[in-house]
């Protein structure tokens, strides 16, 4: 499909049938995606409780790095979608590619800061002199192939924003099946190759990335014509690069904050043991799953609002957020319903300890609940960055995770234990979600109004 019909597509076409057009292939290249980290924990946790504990203890860390990514990845697809949708498209070559260098050069500054600061960083988050061994082999080589994850991330983004959402989700199913492949050859060991024990499931995730570079680049640089095929000069990098950040460095602050918070909530977990806080990490990677549908559509939504704001049709990205948001919530309520009748069998795949078991059950009776409220959240700060409003969506984030989120989750767990914590999330979510809708409704209307009162006085 030619960009010219996906642009007419989501500037005229049938609204429900574009986003679904767009939203589905993106759940295929998610649930694989989704796989890094669910097949890391499944394998990892047949090493012990302390290898899974250890690699729960990770998971904060990795998502900061992802989460800068994704926030580039936001403001460059959010660009190009209204360079697109008004009709520039040779600027959206140039800041395709700067977009690309930007990402390669932040992700590997932030890598080596990384490496240099483990043992401070998870002797914070309460890591045990035990487990630093495991992070730090595992830790050492997920940073190194740090700039392996983000030129796939970003070139996505430069697929999606014009259109495709089918490419850029079979990349990501590639990446996750080489590496469901890798994980147990790495762990475990296999013919001549030794068994690395948790490392393993880093070098396996590094490989998957990096066949990822080399497909993405062949894509937009040879095939697609998306990118200049070259270095940009200075001056290019510097105007490209300016761009891409007024959007995506809030966005990627916004992302870059969930991590942070989840770092602080698994500082309270570990309070009660290695065991909760293997549940913990288990129950946050059962979540990325059971938010598939979501995420798919927080990337597939964000190009259809850009497009339409660049052609300034404010109708369409209210209705198009309506609906998305009504979906989410009955959807997420079945998911909720199917995670609580299954919530004993899934935690005895990825436990052997009782108590560690009785943790995860606990988690999926309760945290599922509010899923529907966060695809809301999730929903508007992505609908904030697709029409140029990334500083919203910062100050949604910082509501969500520092007024509401661990607040009351520490709250939650200061009078109730593990139980108060995990209804307190479940809180978090029903106030976040009630001001983030009012939030966006409000900014749809407002620029509307705005855009329509520019065009009395052209007129």
């Amino acid at each position: 499909m030619s960009s010219k019909t996906n642009k007419h597509d989501m500037l005229k076409g049938d609204i429900k049938q574009t986003l679904i057009s767009m939203t589905v292939p993106m759940i295929l290249g998610m649930i694989m995606l989704m796989t890094f980290s669910l097949v890391d924990t499944f394998f990892v946790s047949m090493l012990g409780t302390e290898e899974l504990a250890a690699l729960s203890f990770t998971f904060p860390v990795t998502f900061t790095v992802i989460s800068l990514n994704i926030g580039l990845g936001i403001g460059t697809s959010a660009i190009i979608g209204r360079y697109l949708g008004s009709g520039e498209s040779e600027h959206a070559k140039a800041l395709a590619t700067g977009a690309l260098m930007l990402s390669a050069l932040l992700v590997g500054i932030l890598a080596l800061v990384g490496i240099n600061s483990i043992e401070l960083i998870f002797g914070w988050m309460g890591a045990t002199p035990e487990l630093m061994v495991h992070i730090k082999a595992y830790m050492v080589p997920w940073f190194l192939a740090g700039v392996f994850l983000a030129l796939p991330m970003v070139g996505n983004s430069v697929l999606r924003a014009s259109g495709d959402t089918k490419t850029p989700s079979i990349i990501m199913a590639a990446g996750g099946a080489i590496n469901a492949v890798l994980d147990p050859i790495l762990i475990f060991g296999w013919g001549p190759i030794p068994a690395m024990g948790i490392q393993g499931a880093a070098i396996a995730t590094a490989v998957a990335w990096g066949v990822g570079v080399i497909w993405i680049l062949y894509l937009l640089a040879v095939r697609r014509k998306l990118m200049e095929p070259r270095l940009l000069s200075i001056k290019e990098f510097t105007q490209a690069a300016s761009g891409v950040l007024k959007i995506g460095l809030p966005a990627a602050g916004a992302n870059m904050l969930t991590p942070i918070a989840g770092g602080v909530m698994t500082a309270i977990v570990a309070t009660y043991g290695a065991e909760a806080v293997a549940a913990w990490g288990v129950g946050n990677r059962l979540e990325s799953i059971a938010s598939i549908i979501v995420l798919s559509l927080s990337m597939s939504l964000p190009p259809f609002i850009s497009q339409n704001f660049g052609a300034n049709n404010y109708e369409r990205i209210e209705q198009a957020f309506d609906l998305s948001a009504k979906f989410v919530l009955v959807w997420q309520l079945g998911v909720f319903v199917v995670m609580a009748i299954l919530a004993k069998p899934i935690a005895n795949v990825f436990a052997q300890e009782q108590s560690v078991i009785r943790d995860i059950t606990l988690f999926l009776y309760i945290l599922p609940l509010g899923y529907g409220l966060q695809g809301i959240i999730i929903l508007s700060n992505s609908s904030f960055n697709a029409m140029h409003k990334p500083m919203a969506a910062l100050m949604l984030s910082i509501l969500r995770l520092f007024v509401f989120y661990v607040p009351i989750g520490y709250l939650g767990s200061h009078f109730y234990g593990l139980l108060g914590l995990f209804w307190g999330c479940v809180i978090a979510n029903v106030v976040t979600a009630l001001v983030s809708y009012t939030w966006i409704k409000q900014s749809i209307r407002q620029q509307a109004q705005i855009n329509a009162r520019y065009s009395k006085e052209s007129i």
